[in-house]
């Protein structure tokens, strides 16, 4: 699963790295939980990217509440298309959510040794999501959810699933709406990870109250 992450890159490089003209108001962080609003990447028309301000924790359009959005913080490549919660946004709402690393836990006999992921070069990368518009008596949220599978070799000596990570050279092709179901499976099957690498980090960062750079440690 994808239970934590972390967005140390300035306004300027996010929109470098997007081709962005403009960024919403968003903080960066060493440690972001579910349950918060992040900052995601969206396609709305052809002008080109868009970026938005999502609650993490997919909320289903048909939904009678919001409460649902805390067991939907990942979506699986496997069943993404099938599952009711996120047939119609894998369909037609997908998203690319910024990250400089994300963060996974490995079980050991007496507790569990936390690992950050990243890039070698420390540069920003971007994780497959999908996005949801919800509207309830009063109530507006738009929410989203990351995609995992099953970990490839690389990540499967600290977790049986990953996040699914999308290319700089397949953004548009995830975005965009016209793209084949062929075409959006053949994506979630390409191994992006490549470039990575995984470090032990401290048990400072298991509390979502910490944001600093110990998270890091």
């Amino acid at each position: 699963m994808c239970g934590r992450f972390y967005l140390t890159a300035g306004a300027e490089e996010v929109k470098a790295a997007f081709n962005l003209q403009r960024l919403p108001n968003y903080e960066t962080s060493y440690n972001i939980p579910p349950g918060q609003n992040i900052l995601a990447i969206m396609k709305l028309d052809e002008d080109g990217f868009k970026a938005v301000n999502l609650h993490w924790g997919l909320i289903p359009h048909w939904s009678k509440d919001h409460k649902i959005s805390h067991h939907l913080i990942n979506a699986r490549a496997e069943t993404v298309a099938q599952k009711p919660a996120f047939r119609s946004a894998y369909q037609q709402r997908r998203c690319l959510i910024p990250v400089n690393g994300f963060y996974e836990w490995h079980q050991l006999e007496q507790h569990k040794q936390a690992y950050s992921i990243a890039r070698e070069d420390q540069q920003l990368f971007a994780l497959a999501g999908l996005w949801e518009y919800w509207q309830h008596n009063s109530e507006t949220l738009y929410s989203c959810t990351i995609i995992t599978t099953t970990a490839n070799e690389f990540m499967s000596t600290i977790h049986q699933r990953m996040s699914v990570i999308i290319g700089n050279q397949h953004y548009n092709q995830w975005l965009d709406k016209q793209t084949p179901t062929d075409e959006l499976k053949r994506l979630l099957r390409i191994d992006a990870y490549q470039d990575m690498t995984f470090k032990p980090v401290s048990d400072w960062v298991n509390n979502p109250r910490h944001d600093d750079k110990n998270c890091l440690s």
